[in-house]
C-alpha cells in the first residue's frame, strides 16, 4: 500500500514537473519571439530617421518592459516613428495594449511617450508634431496585454497569470509529503534487515536453550536453574554432542583435585540433568559402561 501511494505521489510530482518544463519551454520560445520583434522595431526607427548602418544594441528586459539601445545618437519625429513602432508591434502580434517611451540615456528620462489600446481612445500620442533633437535615446516598451487571437499571445498571458507558480508550488508540497515517507520506508527496510543479534552464551540443546553465564535452563516459557558443577558438566557434554565424554575427563574437567570424593556421585550429577532434560524426550544423556557418558540429541 505504501509503495502504491509513493508512486503515485512520484508520478504527479513528474506530471507537475513535465507541465512546468513545457511551460517553460513555450515561455522561452515566446520570450525570443518578443526579442526579435524588438530587435526589428530598433532596425525600422534607424531606416526611419536615415540611418542604415549603426547597431541596435542588446535588449535588456525588465519585467514586462523591453529597453531598446542604439550605437549611435539621432533625432526624430514622434509622429513618424509611432507608425513605425505600431506597424512592427502589429506584424509581430506581439501585444494589443502597450506604452512606448523615448528616454534620454544620460537622465534616464522620459523625453516623449504614448500609449496604445489603454483608453477608449484608440492611441493616446503627446506632443506629435514637435520634433525632438539629435540625442542619445533608450526606446522603452511595456507590453500590457498581448495581442487578442492569437494562441502564441495567450501562451504568454497564460505564463504570466501565476500558473507556473502553481506547479512550483505544487512540487515543492509533493516534495515535502514525499521525502519524510520515503525516509520513513527506507528506515523501516533497514529495521528489517537487521538480523537479530546473537547471544554466544546461549547453546541450544533440542527445544531447551543452555544459558551457562544466567547458569539455567529455559525450556518453553519454564526457567530452570542449575549449579555451578551442572553448568560445567553440562557444557562438557554439550561440547561433544552425540559423542562420548570418558568419565575420567568429566571428572578431571568438572571437579580437578575433588576427583577420589565426587566420583561416587557423578551419576547423581547425571541423574539430576536426566531430569531438568526431560522436557524434550529427543534429549538423552546415556551411559557407556566402563568408559563413560554421552549426551545425545535426535535431530530427526
Amino acid at each position: 500500500m505504501m509503495n502504491r501511494f509513493i508512486f503515485g505521489l512520484l508520478s504527479v510530482l513528474i506530471f507537475s514537473y513535465s507541465s512546468f518544463a513545457d511551460d517553460k519551454k513555450v515561455e522561452t520560445k515566446e520570450e525570443q519571439h518578443i526579442e526579435v520583434s524588438m530587435r526589428m522595431i530598433g532596425h525600422q526607427v534607424l531606416l526611419s530617421v536615415g540611418d542604415s548602418t549603426s547597431r541596435v544594441l542588446p535588449i535588456e528586459k525588465n519585467g514586462n518592459s523591453y529597453s531598446i539601445r542604439f550605437e549611435k545618437e539621432f533625432g526624430f519625429n514622434p509622429d513618424n516613428l509611432a507608425s513605425v513602432i505600431d506597424s512592427v508591434i502589429a506584424a509581430t502580434s506581439i501585444a494589443s495594449s502597450y506604452i512606448v517611451e523615448f528616454k534620454s540615456c544620460d537622465s534616464n528620462l522620459v523625453v516623449h511617450s504614448y500609449e496604445v489600446g489603454i483608453s477608449d481612445q484608440k492611441n493616446v500620442l503627446a506632443c506629435k508634431e514637435r520634433d525632438q533633437p539629435q540625442a542619445c535615446y533608450n526606446l522603452v516598451i511595456t507590453i500590457l496585454k498581448p495581442a487578442v487571437g492569437t494562441s502564441d499571445a495567450e501562451l504568454i498571458a497564460s505564463t504570466d497569470d501565476g500558473q507556473t507558480d502553481k506547479y512550483i508550488v505544487l512540487a515543492v508540497l509533493l516534495i515535502c509529503v514525499l521525502l519524510p515517507m520515503v525516509a520513513v520506508r527506507f528506515l523501516m527496510n533497514k529495521k528489517t534487515d537487521i538480523k537479530p543479534e546473537v547471544d554466544l552464551n546461549i547453546i541450544p540443546i533440542g527445544e531447551y536453550k543452555f544459558n551457562k553465564r544466567k547458569m539455567e535452563l529455559r525450556f518453553k516459557d519454564e526457567r530452570i536453574e542449575l549449579t555451578s558443577k551442572e553448568c560445567d558438566l553440562l557444557q562438557l557434554l554439550c561440547d561433544s554432542t552425540n559423542n562420548t565424554v570418558e568419565r575420567e575427563t568429566i571428572l578431571k574437567m568438572v571437579w580437578g583435585d575433588e576427583g577420589d570424593y565426587v566420583g561416587r556421585t557423578l551419576d547423581v550429577f547425571i541423574s539430576k540433568l536426566r531430569k531438568k532434560l526431560e522436557g524434550d524426550s529427543n534429549i538423552k544423556i546415556t551411559n557407556i559402561r566402563g568408559i563413560g557418558y554421552r549426551l545425545v540429541v535426535d535431530v530427526s
